[in-house]
């Protein structure tokens, strides 16, 4: 969020740790949630609210994943980085709940206009990670588009 609002634009960013909201709060909109047990608190009506950038890192919880993609306003743009399958033979999170399957990000944003996709091991601290950024189709064209795959 810092860089983001360093560089003036509006900010938003949604956690359960009052630690972290705390933190974010002097950098823009900071909600406190649980965002697994309880509503999604960013709603008009029954409408996600939108907006021009969405970005989640290192975080998975796969019931968000329809509202993550309604978020996402026409024309917006989706960064998504969290651990992959992989990553429980360096370290946490090592559940299989919390890591990614090979490619599902690319599966999981197929609707959308992939700009961009990795998955692979980095170092620094080691870890297994997929990472895609997307573009939000018109909601004229909902057909999915043939991404480059990389590995890191």
């Amino acid at each position: 969020m810092k860089w983001f609002a360093e560089q003036g634009h509006p900010v938003l960013g949604v956690d359960r740790s009052p630690e972290a909201i705390h933190a974010a709060a002097k950098f823009g909109e900071a909600i406190l949630a649980d965002i697994e047990n309880g509503p999604w608190p960013l709603m008009n009506g029954d409408q996600a609210r939108q907006f021009d950038a969405v970005i989640v890192s290192n975080y998975l919880w796969r019931p968000l994943f329809p509202v993550i993609a309604q978020s996402v306003a026409p024309g917006g743009l989706l960064i998504y980085e969290t651990f992959a399958k992989g990553n429980e033979t360096v370290g946490k999170p090592s559940r299989p709940d919390f890591l990614l399957h090979p490619a599902e990000l690319l599966q999981v944003f197929r609707n959308m206009h992939i700009v961009a996709f990795e998955e692979g091991f980095l170092e620094n601290p080691a870890r297994f990670v997929q990472r895609i950024a997307a573009i939000r189709n018109d909601s004229r064209d909902t057909a999915a588009s043939s991404p480059t795959r990389y590995r890191l």
